[in-house]
């Protein structure tokens, strides 16, 4: 039998030593504290999580490959230092009939090492290409460490979690969250009202998937997607935040369809919540075949951002204003989503 440390698996980016690689790893080319790429993490994280899969999987079925199925959660716990190394501490916490959660820790090494985030990928194995890919089952981990099994128990926990929560956005408002929702209608008839409506506050572009962006024959890498829903949700974030935004956290990435070569896709994003110093960015991926006859959407993403000043502390962001049913159901969901991860995880 297999134990999750059997499948542990290691990368660094040797940000310190790379003057290359530290400035393609930049945000700007001048001194800043946080000073760092996330969305080019986010892609790099992917790959770390299907080579980690990978591994296990072809030990059984040698020609198999995995694909990402969802990013769960990435909690974002420091800011990263550009000039320091990032090491990426990759593991499977638990199998299921053929899926496995994929969890990374990303840390800076040194004297005091420094916990930058904690991320927890489903990645799915599939055997066979194109429309004949079928699942495949996987053989159960031996779980004989007790932190093996309590990182088992809570992979399991955070799958329930998330069907709970997916139940709970179809419930009704609590009275609680009724009279939030109701101050922020009646703020928009008061007389003068000049608050920030969130039908105003999207962004969106265009773009074609060619080739270089190719993982697996004729599908393109999902790291390589979520990494430009991400950028332009951080863009998006600043319709918000009065100086700069970083991200706190990844709620969850969802993969509902692949994207092919020559697909275009229509990336959008949108604020759905702000309060305090935290802005919820709700981003989606749609994807439109080169015939244009098949229209689907391929990820959904909600990131939340914090709003800080130049030494990291958090700045308050102004309210955003939902105005239609369906911006109150976005602005519940993100509301209890950031309830949940403020209440339950350390973030930023």
């Amino acid at each position: 039998m297999t134990r999750p440390a059997d499948t542990s698996f290691y990368k660094t980016l040797p940000l310190g030593s790379d003057p290359e690689l530290r400035h393609r790893f930049m945000v700007v080319d001048e001194p800043l504290q946080g000073n760092i790429r996330f969305g080019l993490l986010l892609e790099v994280l992917d790959k770390v999580a299907e080579d980690t899969a990978l591994g296990y999987v072809n030990s059984i079925y040698p020609q198999a490959r995995v694909v990402t199925a969802a990013i769960d959660n990435i909690f974002i716990r420091h800011a990263a230092d550009v000039h320091r190394d990032l090491v990426c501490h990759a593991r499977i916490n638990h199998v299921g009939r053929s899926s496995l959660e994929v969890g990374i820790r990303v840390e800076q090494p040194g004297d005091q090492a420094v916990h930058i985030a904690s991320c927890y990928f489903t990645m799915v194995a599939r055997l066979g290409m194109g429309d004949d890919a079928v699942s495949v089952a996987l053989p159960a981990l031996e779980y004989p460490d007790l932190i093996e099994q309590r990182r088992a128990q809570k992979a399991l926990a955070r799958r329930e979690e998330y069907k709970l929560s997916q139940a709970a956005l179809l419930e009704p408002p609590s009275r609680e969250e009724y009279r939030m929702l109701t101050a922020l209608h009646r703020a928009q008839e008061e007389p003068g009202f000049q608050g920030l409506l969130a039908s105003r506050l999207t962004t969106d572009a265009w773009e074609r998937m060619y080739p270089e962006q190719e993982n697996v024959p004729k599908k393109i890498f999902g790291g390589y997607l979520i990494r430009r829903a991400f950028e332009l949700s951080a863009i998006c974030s600043e319709l918000v935040a009065p100086g700069r935004s970083i991200i706190a956290a990844v709620n969850r990435i969802n993969f509902f369809h692949p994207v092919r070569m020559g697909d275009k896709l229509h990336y959008t994003s949108r604020i759905v919540y702000a309060s305090d110093s935290f802005i919820c960015v709700e981003a989606g991926i749609e994807r439109l075949s080169r015939d244009r006859t098949s229209k689907a959407l391929s990820n959904s993403c909600l990131f939340t951002f914090v709003s800080v000043d130049s030494n990291l502390n958090h700045c308050p962001v102004p309210l955003v204003y939902p105005a239609t049913y369906a911006e109150d159901a976005r602005y519940l969901a993100a509301f209890r989503s950031l309830k949940e991860l403020v209440t339950h995880h350390s973030i930023i």
